[in-house]
């Protein structure tokens, strides 16, 4: 399905999620929200009644489902944790050399640079929260013990979110590529 072929409110939310990631909340206007959309006037609110705040939480949660989706199958076909880890690591850096490298993370981009509201920062908690929820599932089901898997998930978290900051400012891919060094530097942790 083409980009024009979505409804409205999709459109608005995959233009919000691709301009917040790449201009941060303040740095889009509702014009340029409109026009990405390809979306008459008055359709934010009527799909968004709080108008761009409400658009915001609606791309972080996009976004943050299109995440889901790429730590699942990441880790869909794998022998090991590490393995998974690994593969999330190489496809997050394809991603990277896709989207541009100046493109931040679209819930940090989305909701630390809004207005700073509590209801931003709770969200961006749930939409993190989801990811480590996801890596500590597959590390289970890949044989680490609850602790483990638990101390995995948050590891990589840490890990991916600082590297895309590094791979950012270095201007490189390959800082997520290396990623997968630090899993396994410690086998006793239970990276398999």
């Amino acid at each position: 399905m083409t980009q024009t072929a979505l409804p409205t409110k999709d459109r608005l939310i995959r233009a919000a999620a691709q301009l917040f990631r790449t201009h941060g909340y303040h740095g889009v206007g509702l014009n340029d929200l409109l026009t990405a959309a390809k979306a008459p006037k008055g359709s934010l609110y009527h799909h968004f009644p709080d108008g761009k705040a409400d658009l915001a939480i609606a791309a972080a949660t996009w976004a943050s489902d299109e995440m889901l989706r790429v730590i699942a199958a990441s880790f869909a076909e794998v022998d090991t944790f590490g393995d998974g880890a690994t593969t999330l690591c190489f496809k997050l850096a394809k991603l990277f050399d896709l989207t541009g490298q100046q493109d931040g993370c679209p819930i940090g981009s989305t909701l630390f640079e809004g207005p700073g509201n509590p209801e931003f920062l709770r969200h961006a908690a749930r939409c993190y929260d989801g990811w480590m929820a996801e890596v500590e599932d597959n590390a289970r089901r890949l044989g680490l013990s609850p602790e483990q898997a638990t101390r995995q998930a948050k590891h990589v978290f840490l890990l991916i979110e600082g590297g895309w900051q590094l791979a950012r400012a270095r201007r490189s891919s390959d800082v997520l590529r290396s990623l997968p060094d630090l899993f396994h530097s410690n086998p006793d942790k239970g990276t398999g």
